[in-house]
């Protein structure tokens, strides 16, 4: 006899689309702070190393000085010998390191509206694609009209941001990368949250994705080095406003509660909260520090009611449809 899934509280899947809505905040403060950061040492992906390797240290504290963080190495330790974590569910540091370049190499410019526009196409279709698959923590996730509404009510945002002549002022591969990070983030959420669900430990999860993003980060930004010559003069070059060194901290922050929560809301839900977030707080911190080619005023409040309209057409406002994780994946 197959017993149906639980119906999901109301309160508790709010709450977790706050999160969401949080974690999108603190990307596009995080976007902003990387962004800078990357146009002040003249390389992006040098500032994105900085961005993970002071987020790999702030995690070190509480993983490596608690003993549930030090059981939760250990299960991911004894996972990876055996098998049971499998070599895909450690991939979500390179997506991370993915994310944090792109920041650095073009959210300064675009600022940090037109950033995430691009952003939300990625994370809307490979949303999509990841539930309807099952492949997050959530399980197989039913594509409702719904679903699929608030997903076009996101790409209406997409759209509307490429109107005017912004094409004219940004080249196309920057507006290319934003949609790569976004699918990118997406593909985060859910390693990531499989990877907290297999070990039992959201902690362990997200020093995993930092730890992998710093490896990748490191090759990548010594073979930006290698072609580009050192920033001169070098270290000097790196400069001495510390909330330029924040966006570690940002991002340990949110990637941990998106393991948290992406059970409970599926990656598309908790993506177009994040989209929210980011296009409410990124609006004001364009407002108070307009970019080198950003959006007019009318095509940023279209982008932010869409956006509204993508989450709340995209509510499980009836019983949710997930089948579980199967066991052997």
């Amino acid at each position: 006899m197959t017993v149906p899934p639980p119906k999901p509280r109301r309160g508790r899947t709010v709450l977790a689309l706050g999160g969401a809505v949080a974690i999108g905040a603190m990307t596009a403060i995080q976007a902003r702070v990387n962004g800078q950061l990357g146009v002040r040492l003249d390389n992006g992906i040098l500032a994105g190393w900085v961005s993970f390797a002071v987020g790999l240290v702030l995690l070190s504290f509480p993983v490596l000085l608690t003993r549930s963080g030090r059981a939760g190495l250990g299960r991911l330790w004894r996972g990876i010998r055996t098998g049971g974590v499998r070599w895909w569910m450690l991939l979500g540091g390179a997506c991370g390191a993915l994310t944090v370049s792109t920041q650095g190499l073009v959210a300064g410019i675009l600022g940090v509206a037109l950033f995430t526009v691009g952003v939300v196409a990625g994370q809307t279709l490979h949303g999509l694609l990841l539930d309807r698959v099952g492949f997050g923590p959530a399980g197989v996730v039913a594509i409702t009209p719904g679903r699929l509404l608030g997903g076009a009510f996101a790409l209406v945002a997409v759209g509307v941001s490429l109107g005017g002549d912004v094409l004219a002022r940004a080249p196309l591969w920057m507006l290319v990368l934003p949609f790569l990070t976004g699918a990118g983030i997406a593909f985060q959420s859910a390693v990531n949250g499989r990877l907290g669900q297999r070990i039992a430990s959201p902690l362990g999860a997200t020093y995993m994705s930092f730890f992998g993003g710093v490896l990748v980060l490191s090759a990548s930004a010594g073979a930006s080095l290698l072609v580009t010559g050192a920033p001169e003069p070098f270290p000097a070059v790196f400069p001495a406003d510390l909330w330029l060194y924040l966006g570690g901290l940002l991002g340990a922050s949110y990637i941990l509660l998106g393991v948290i929560i992406v059970a409970r809301t599926g990656v598309l839900l908790m993506g177009l909260g994040a989209v929210l977030g980011q296009l409410v707080v990124s609006v004001l911190i364009d407002v108070i520090w307009p970019p080198a080619a950003g959006p007019a005023a009318w095509q940023v409040v279209v982008m932010v009611l869409a956006a509204v309209l993508s989450v709340l057409a995209a509510l499980p406002w009836g019983r949710r449809r997930i089948s579980p994780v199967p066991r052997s994946s």
